[in-house]
């Protein structure tokens, strides 16, 4: 079985604004189906909204937000989250990436900003940068 992730919003969208990163060669890795990734509704709706709202910023026309979205939901697993064990982390706005991760039986969210996700550990869910988990990828057989 492939690794299976949560690819949190700043992830996305980092690999969208430079091809020199990790977000970057972690999107083109997803591509080549090194890895899964699971979504939620919430999520593809949180990364539409970024998207759209980053589009002139990124260099997207609003067709291109479809096409990446569509493409994001072609190869994810999708899952179904039922909102029982709140609260669980400092931010309420990133609960619902948690119980993605939980729900789908993710082995981490990959995300820049780390120290939002403190106390996920609990529930068995790793917190990786872009980075680590591209090292992870790497080793992995």
């Amino acid at each position: 079985m492939r690794l299976r992730v949560v690819l949190d919003t700043n992830v996305l969208v980092a690999g969208l604004r430079s091809r020199a990163g990790a977000s970057f060669r972690l999107l083109e890795s997803l591509r080549a189906g090194a890895y899964e990734i699971a979504v939620s509704v919430p999520l593809v709706l949180e990364y539409e909204a970024v998207l759209v709202r980053q589009a002139k910023e990124l260099g997207l026309s609003t067709a291109d937000v479809g096409v990446i979205l569509n493409f994001v939901c072609s190869v994810a697993v999708p899952q179904n989250i039922h909102y029982l064990w709140r609260p669980q982390l400092r931010d309420p706005k990133d609960e619902f990436v948690l119980e993605l991760a939980v729900a789908g039986k993710c082995r981490a969210i990959v995300t820049h900003n780390r120290r939002d996700f403190v106390g996920a550990e609990r529930l068995g869910v790793e917190i990786l940068s872009p980075g680590q988990f591209l090292r992870q990828l790497e080793e992995t057989p």
